[in-house]
């Protein structure tokens, strides 16, 4: 997620700026480097160095000088991709950075230390320049004081004395060089061009500027090589109440229509209804429409909607004009993309899927097909405009999360009206001068599969609907209610009663407290909705994945607080006593000490066998994420006494054993806790190996999934039985438990075997080298967690990351199907424990094996 703040400042279906695939490592060993004039609300210089897969990016208010003696002020800023580095445009009004940009300077960089990540960490990188403007050596250097180490820190560019240096010259080399070196222009032209973007080497628009369409699928990161699918299932939204907040949402009109996936294949085009019905003879302009697009395979996902004057959508005068054949006025939203010339879409990021769509439905399309737009962030503000519009409502969806069939929190969707659909189960005899019917019954089914009453609608019919709907219900008679029961003084009187085959949308005022409605009006007849999946939704009271700055998120609001405050603001929880409960341990996220206390509570049933009775090494950050941190694995002053002791070596080591010991913890400042493999009742044998995969920034999650199904693999031919769990940050552990009874070096022999083993079979894939220059688009196979008094994050425990990541036991299967797992945060995985109907880590505390002595022999040990 190395681009997510740069993503969630821009809006790209507005802005011309390149979105960038993914943090990755380009193709070419060598490093670029680009320096961008950027005319913005002042003038100054974008300076950006490529590494780890990314643009590193400074603004120099003043610009570059050649003059060692001058010492330009350069603001740290967000990551760019490496794309970036070909952008010259106009960045449009409203926009992040609103301006005009050319490229002054571009070229590539050599680093004067062996490990330049280091080097800017600490602050003090040095390299050397070979641009068309800049050359020799350079230096970065970050100031001290109260700004160092935080984002926007000030850093100093500064020319050094060498060949290339020209002393007490000041401005020169940008006043006198003031155009860009791609294509010649000056910032006038380019903005006289303002829609225009030039591309990197100087192609005007409408040039082949840009790689091959297959090139860029390919470099997508989670696309895959796959089929396009014959019955493609649609991902479903969860009702919530109200909108979440944070940039880590897209926020889309809700619309009233039909939905629709779109197959295209050969020149040909079906489009297929939610139940895969095939529904492309009733909309043959629309199919024309995308047998026009620029792909030979795909498969894009949208709602059919009948656009009103005002821009609402009418769900009845879209079933009117379907009825009339009038299908040529209508429109279709495409809001995703999940297939494209062969390559499946599923698995990447909702951000990447849409950049991909609007490159074949680009967003200012007009017409019978549209590209659905989405508001970045911002969701509560984004509702109420689409209440106050009339709007039938909004769908919130996560940026960064795959596509997943089936209902599930990634997509919530906000209405701002009841409205919903029933299932038909019956129909009154019209009265007085009525024709057809008098008034229809509707039920709904619960979650285990159980018809309820919910009332009658006798109204929003005109006399063509209601002899239709009788017509439609004759044939489906039947002699008894198919619900369980009715409410009290619900009258039968006339009533027939119907299989449950119709589905009807209705609006409606609200519920009475006998769960009837009130006050329901007809819209119209699901025509793409089967009765069987019309199951009553609440909503949440907050969604569950939003990571909202307040309240705290649904999975830990609904946890009272044990206590009443005492006079200091201390509060008692689990019996621990937590001092100053509000306190900010996640500033984005708004996430407090008492709500990661209530995490740990909600889950310490999963959390407790994994992280209970083993020695533990601690990550404090006392006064936040953000603050000061530090390890501590030795007892000190201050600590609780629910927080256990042990001596190992004559030193008072740290264990817990209850969620009071968690919660103690939670009072430290504890963001991530690391146990040994081993007990405290068998110190020196090892009852858990740990492979931790840990890739090069910009590799797909794709391959690490698959780095840990070999490792599995190989562990199964050893007789080793596995499981899996994502770190909570870039990488994935394979755990194989062990019956204590080998001692540390022979564990420790082992495991550095296995990784070896890997890394000669594999060299362009793996290595067992912990050097970040060995990483070079590999993955790092760490073997050095098995040693005496090395540590793992604990399964189940949060990390210091923004979005309070929590390292999360994985189902192989889902490591099959590489499920991401950078969703897995305290707000998020209390609510898949809920879900799920079995431990991933079931059968971990209870499997008896070790390393086999031929095993050992077999490798040499």
């Amino acid at each position: 997620m190395a681009l997510t703040e740069y993503r969630s400042k821009r809006d790209f279906a507005k802005t011309p700026e390149p979105a960038g695939a993914a943090a990755r490592q380009a193709a070419s060993p060598t490093l670029s480097f680009v320096v961008q004039k950027h005319a913005a609300r002042r003038l100054h210089y974008d300076f950006r160095l490529e590494l780890d897969g990314v643009l590193k990016s400074w603004a120099v208010p003043k610009g570059p000088s050649l003059d060692p003696g001058e010492k330009r002020l350069a603001v740290h800023v967000e990551d760019h991709p490496l794309e970036y580095g070909g952008f010259e445009g106009v960045i449009p009004h409203g926009q992040y950075g609103a301006g005009t940009a050319l490229i002054w300077d571009r070229g590539s960089w050599t680093p004067l230390d062996p490990e330049p990540q280091a080097a800017y960490a600490k602050g003090n990188l040095k390299f050397v320049l070979d641009g068309e403007k800049l050359h020799g050596r350079w230096a970065l250097v970050r100031m001290g004081g109260k700004h160092a180490g935080r984002r926007g820190e000030n850093w100093l560019l500064i020319k050094e004395r060498d060949e290339a240096a020209v002393p007490q010259s000041g401005d020169r080399v940008v006043a006198a060089n003031p155009k860009s070196v791609a294509t010649g222009r000056g910032l006038d032209e380019i903005a006289a061009d303002r829609d225009r973007v030039w591309g990197p080497n100087g192609e005007k628009p409408g040039a082949a500027a840009d790689p091959e369409p297959q090139a860029r699928i390919a470099h997508l990161p989670g696309a895959r090589k796959g089929r396009l699918p014959a019955d493609p299932k649609p991902q479903l939204a969860t009702a919530a109440d109200r909108a979440p907040d944070g940039t880590q949402w897209f926020h889309e009109i809700k619309y009233d229509g039909y939905r629709l996936m779109a197959r295209i294949a050969g020149g040909r085009v079906q489009l297929l209804t939610r139940n895969r019905l095939d529904w492309t003879a009733k909309f043959p302009a629309l199919a024309q429409r995308f047998v026009e697009l620029p792909a030979a395979a795909a498969l894009i996902d949208g709602e059919l909607v009948h656009l009103e004057e005002d821009g609402t959508t009418s769900f009845a005068h879209l079933q009117d004009a379907i009825a009339e054949a009038r299908t040529d006025e209508l429109v279709f939203y495409a809001f995703d993309l999940l297939h494209l010339d062969g390559y499946d879409l599923s698995n990447a990021a909702l951000e990447d899927r849409k950049a991909m769509l609007a490159g074949l439905v680009p967003p200012d399309a007009a017409g019978l097909l549209r590209y659905s737009d989405h508001q970045v962030g911002r969701g509560p503000e984004f509702y109420r405009h689409a209440a106050g519009f009339g709007l039938e409502g909004i769908v919130a969806k996560r940026r960064d999360r795959p596509y997943r069939p089936g209902r599930s929190q990634d997509w919530l969707k906000i209405k701002s009206a009841s409205r919903d659909e029933f299932v038909v189960i019956g129909f009154t005899d019209p009265a007085g001068s009525r024709q057809g019917l008098g008034a229809l019954l509707v039920g709904y089914y619960d979650r285990d599969g159980a018809l309820h009453y919910a009332g009658r609608v006798g109204t929003g019919f005109d006399d063509a609907r209601l002899a239709e709907l009788r017509a439609r219900l004759g044939p489906l008679e039947r002699a008894a209610a198919p619900v369980r029961g009715l409410p009290k003084g619900a009258s039968v009187k006339g009533v027939h009663w119907t299989r449950p085959a119709l589905v009807a949308e209705l609006r409606y005022a609200g519920w009475t407290d006998d769960k009837v409605l009130r006050h329901a009006a007809f819209l119209g007849l699901r025509e793409d909705k089967d009765a069987a999946e019309i199951v009553r939704e609440t909503a949440e009271p907050d969604p569950p994945a939003a990571a909202a700055a307040k309240p705290p998120p649904a999975a830990m609001a609904a946890k009272p607080v044990s206590a009443p405050r005492a006079r200091d603001g201390s509060t008692q929880f689990a019996g621990v006593r937590l001092t100053n409960p509000d306190r900010v341990l996640y500033p984005e996220e708004g996430i407090t000490k008492l709500d990661l206390a209530r995490y740990y509570a909600e889950i310490a049933d999963w959390a407790l066998p994994q992280l209970a009775h083993r020695p533990l090494s601690l990550l404090r950050c006392p006064t936040g994420l953000g603050g000061e941190s530090f390890f501590q694995k030795h007892a000190g002053a201050g600590m609780p006494k629910q927080v256990g002791r042990l001596q190992i070596d004559g030193e008072t080591h740290l264990a817990i054993e209850d969620l009071a010991g968690l919660v103690a913890l939670v009072q430290l400042g504890v963001l991530e806790i690391h146990p040994w493999g081993s007990t405290v009742d068998h110190i020196e044998e090892p009852d858990r190996i740990t492979f931790d995969l840990d890739p090069d920034t910009g590799l797909p999650w794709s391959q690490i999934a698959t780095a840990a199904l070999e490792i599995r693999d190989v562990l199964t031919g050893f007789g080793l039985l596995s499981f899996a769990k994502s770190t909570g940050g870039k990488g994935l552990h394979v755990v194989a438990p062990l019956t204590p009874k080998l001692g540390w070096p022979e564990v420790k022999s082992f495991t550095k075997a296995v990784a070896d083993r890997l890394a000669v079979q594999r060299p362009e894939r793996y290595t067992a080298n912990q050097s970040k220059r060995a990483r070079h688009g590999r993955i790092y196979i760490d073997y050095l967690r098995n040693g005496r008094g090395a540590t793992a994050i604990g399964a189940y425990s949060t990390r210091s990351r923004p979005g309070a990541p929590v390292a999360t036991p994985l189902f192989w299967s889902e490591v099959e199907e590489a499920v991401r797992a950078d969703g897995f945060t305290i707000a998020t995985v209390p609510a898949r424990l809920a879900a799920l109907k079995s431990d991933p880590w079931a059968e971990i505390g209870t499997v008896r094996q070790t390393i086999a002595a031929d095993v050992l022999r077999k490798l040499g040990l």
